[in-house]
């Protein structure tokens, strides 16, 4: 039966063939992208599209937030966990035991285990990857919390500054990192992808700043996150693998589902 499905994958090959990841290479050989590469015969490139500048602490202070004064804070990518503990050891701050961390997915939520003793602290997720599932676990616990969110200087996300507000929940945006977009002309010209994969709104913005004049032409586009799919749909463009899901909590676990889907509409 194994076998059988080997097969099916090699046939599915013949439609799609190129897939592009606009995040870096795995550096784990183990990685389930290579497997999702191996089963179905496609060919996966990595590129990333966007690039993080930090911001230093020294530029960080003029921003006049003094992070131990609050108690919980919101991230939304690893990214931004990164920029946070980096600033904090430039500034030689200590956070304390008692803060909360809200993250927007259980992945992001676990990659705190590389700068805290997880189970000593309060960190909580949303469900399903989305906005709304990581407010319900705000509401939850907010009680009288101020939260810091962590944000890119350029592409901080207006639906949770929003949704704070309008739940007067005290909080500040802390600018740690600046986004821009890398220079990936040459790649997108040179060879025809079948699938598009994307992470977040800039690496959406990237894709026209690279090229402006940008047409779909039957490329399949896929993406991570509410805010990423929200970037596509406002583009023009059309979007077709969506992830997270509850049957779908990962970007593999996405295309997995579409490759699978194609091979029964033969």
């Amino acid at each position: 039966m194994v076998k059988d499905g080997v097969n099916k994958a090699e046939t599915q090959a013949k439609s799609i063939q190129k897939i592009l990841i606009t995040q870096p290479k795995p550096e784990n050989d183990k990685s389930p992208y290579f497997e999702l590469s191996k089963k179905y015969k496609v060919e996966l490139d990595f590129h990333p599209f966007i690039k993080l500048d930090p911001i230093p602490a020294k530029e960080f202070r003029k921003q006049k937030v003094e992070i131990h004064n609050y108690t919980a804070v919101i991230f939304t990518s690893r990214n931004a966990i990164d920029h946070f503990f980096r600033v904090c050891e430039e500034m030689k701050i200590n956070i304390s035991q008692d803060n909360k961390y809200f993250c927007i997915t259980e992945a992001v939520a676990l990659y705190l285990q590389k700068f805290i003793l997880y189970r000593k602290r309060k960190v909580f997720y949303g469900s399903d990857g989305t906005n709304k599932s990581m407010f319900e676990a705000i509401n939850k616990h907010k009680g009288n919390e101020k939260f810091l969110y962590v944000c890119s200087e350029n592409q901080q996300d207006n639906e949770i500054c929003g949704w704070l507000k309008t739940n007067n929940c005290e909080f500040s945006l802390a600018f740690m990192y600046r986004t821009q977009s890398n220079d990936v002309k040459e790649i997108l010209i040179k060879k025809e992808y079948d699938i598009i994969c994307f992470f977040t709104p800039s690496g959406v913005k990237s894709l026209f700043d690279n090229l402006p004049k940008y047409k779909q032409n039957g490329t399949v586009l896929g993406a991570f996150g509410s805010n990423t799919s929200k970037a596509i749909e406002e583009a023009g463009l059309k979007l077709e693998i969506k992830a997270p899901q509850p049957q779908a909590p990962s970007m593999v676990s996405a295309l997995e589902q579409f490759l699978s889907s194609q091979l029964k509409k033969k």
